[in-house]
């Protein structure tokens, strides 16, 4: 599966019901390095199947999450397990950059 579109009103749910790592993607249409990660991170959710699921979160069109984790640059790509965050990545990474950060989440 490639990546999927979150809301505030799905964002709580969908978390919580996961029961691999969940990367979620805070961006906005106007970012151009949101745009230049997009297919990386369709690339690793697809080898990842299973293990990782990557959710991507409109910041414009969904403040209230964005603004309860603090969101202040975009992309920022937070890593949730079991539910609750647990790494923060700020910026546009290279595939193998972004695979290494967060390879410790993948079991």
């Amino acid at each position: 599966m490639a990546t999927a579109t979150i809301t505030d009103a799905t964002f709580d749910e969908t978390i919580g019901a996961a029961n691999e790592a969940v990367l979620v993607d805070f961006w906005a249409e106007w970012c151009g390095p949101c745009k230049a990660i997009a297919p990386v991170l369709d690339e690793l959710a697809v080898e990842n199947a299973g293990k990782l699921t990557i959710l991507k979160l409109n910041v414009d069109d969904n403040p209230d999450t964005a603004m309860r984790f603090d969101v202040m640059s975009i992309p920022t790509l937070i890593l949730f397990k079991g539910g609750k965050a647990q790494k923060r990545l700020v910026g546009a990474k290279g595939k193998r950059q972004l695979l290494a950060e967060i390879e410790e989440f993948l079991v």
